[in-house]
């Protein structure tokens, strides 16, 4: 599998990784401070040929992914559940720690940022549908986040990623029904 885009990584263990997977160029951020010649670098790769954004799923990879939306725009991304990015110990979340099947799966379900939010799916729906309040709201959160593509997200979160990306009702409501059942079985 060729990727045209360059995919924007934290370190030098997930290039390897993702080559492992797939044939792509990398740039990475080597972790959380991302520094201005890197954010220059993914700047010239967006304009060229577009970037994927596919970053640890944690709390430093969500923020290196913020530091890349709000300077970059128009990015892909690509969201890899937890349960594929833990080490064999468990002790570690990331990336490198993935399959090259996992990897190619997140990579075929990339989403696209957009700069104009859409307003399809509103708070109402994520409290109404047991995402945002709730014993199972946060495991609700995570299945509809993998099936989404979009990774997991707290309640707030999860609303910016739909809007951002541009979920449709009807992809929301098909993943929600599919978690329902999930939960049933």
């Amino acid at each position: 599998m060729k990727i045209k885009e360059v995919i924007v990584v934290e370190g030098r263990d997930d290039t390897v990784a993702i080559k492992r997977a797939v044939d792509a160029d990398t740039i990475e951020t080597n972790g959380s401070a991302v520094n201005e010649s890197v954010l220059i670098q993914i700047e010239l790769a967006q304009e060229r040929r577009g970037v994927i954004i596919f970053t640890d799923p944690d709390y430093p990879g969500e923020r290196i992914r913020k530091i890349i939306s709000a300077r970059v725009s128009g990015c892909k991304h690509a969201f890899l559940p937890k349960k594929d990015a833990l080490s064999k110990k468990g002790n570690n979340l990331g990336v490198e720690n993935a399959t090259p099947e996992a990897i190619r799966l997140a990579l075929e379900m990339v989403r696209e940022e957009y700069e104009e939010p859409s307003e399809q799916i509103s708070k109402q729906d994520l409290f109404q549908a047991g995402l945002i309040a709730g014993a199972k709201a946060k495991s609700r959160r995570e299945r509809l986040g993998e099936r989404l593509g979009i990774g997991y997200a707290n309640g707030k979160q999860l609303y910016n990623r739909l809007r951002t990306f541009h979920i449709s009702s009807e992809e929301f409501a098909k993943a929600l029904k599919d978690v329902y059942l999930e939960e049933e079985n």
